[in-house]
């Protein structure tokens, strides 16, 4: 039975945002880069705060889209946005990062319908947003990484 593959999909239940109580998303955004993990130790988080109150069925491009209604530079095309969940590690006490997507202004791409669910997101972890201008090289391309044992806990 060479060729056949089996695939896993996980079926997303859309969220009624009529009826289901939104979260606070907190998001830290940088330009060419992201925060180090150690910006967030001990209480402390990085100073480029954006408040967000989203739902988990959010998408990488809803929150491009939310960005760049409150950060005018952002809005030319072939802006990228390099995606990444802060999480505690439960094993001490630091942060760990773990990169979920890109997306472009501008441009589909394949991580634009990426929801915070289907990432693993967990209620609490922050959100670090590297922001490329246009005029700047893009983020060099990954190989995606399955969330098996990705993540401590």
């Amino acid at each position: 039975m060479a060729g056949l593959e089996s695939m896993v999909v996980e079926e997303v239940k859309p969220v009624d945002r009529e009826k289901t109580c939104p979260l606070l998303l907190r998001v830290f955004c940088s330009t060419g880069r992201h925060n180090s993990p150690g910006d967030y130790a001990r209480g402390n988080v990085p100073q480029n705060e954006l408040q967000i109150y989203t739902w988990m069925d959010a998408t990488l491009r809803e929150l491009t889209g939310l960005v760049k209604e409150v950060n005018p530079e952002t809005r030319r095309k072939g802006t990228y946005f390099d995606f990444a969940i802060v999480y505690p590690d439960i094993r001490s006490p630091t942060y760990r990062m773990r990169e979920i997507g890109v997306t472009c202004s501008g441009q589909r791409g394949g991580d634009d319908n990426k929801t915070l669910s289907q990432v693993k997101f967990q209620i609490g972890n922050y959100l670090d947003i590297s922001i490329t201008p246009s005029n700047r090289m893009p983020p060099p391309m990954r190989r995606p990484q399955p969330y098996v044992n990705n993540r401590p806990y």
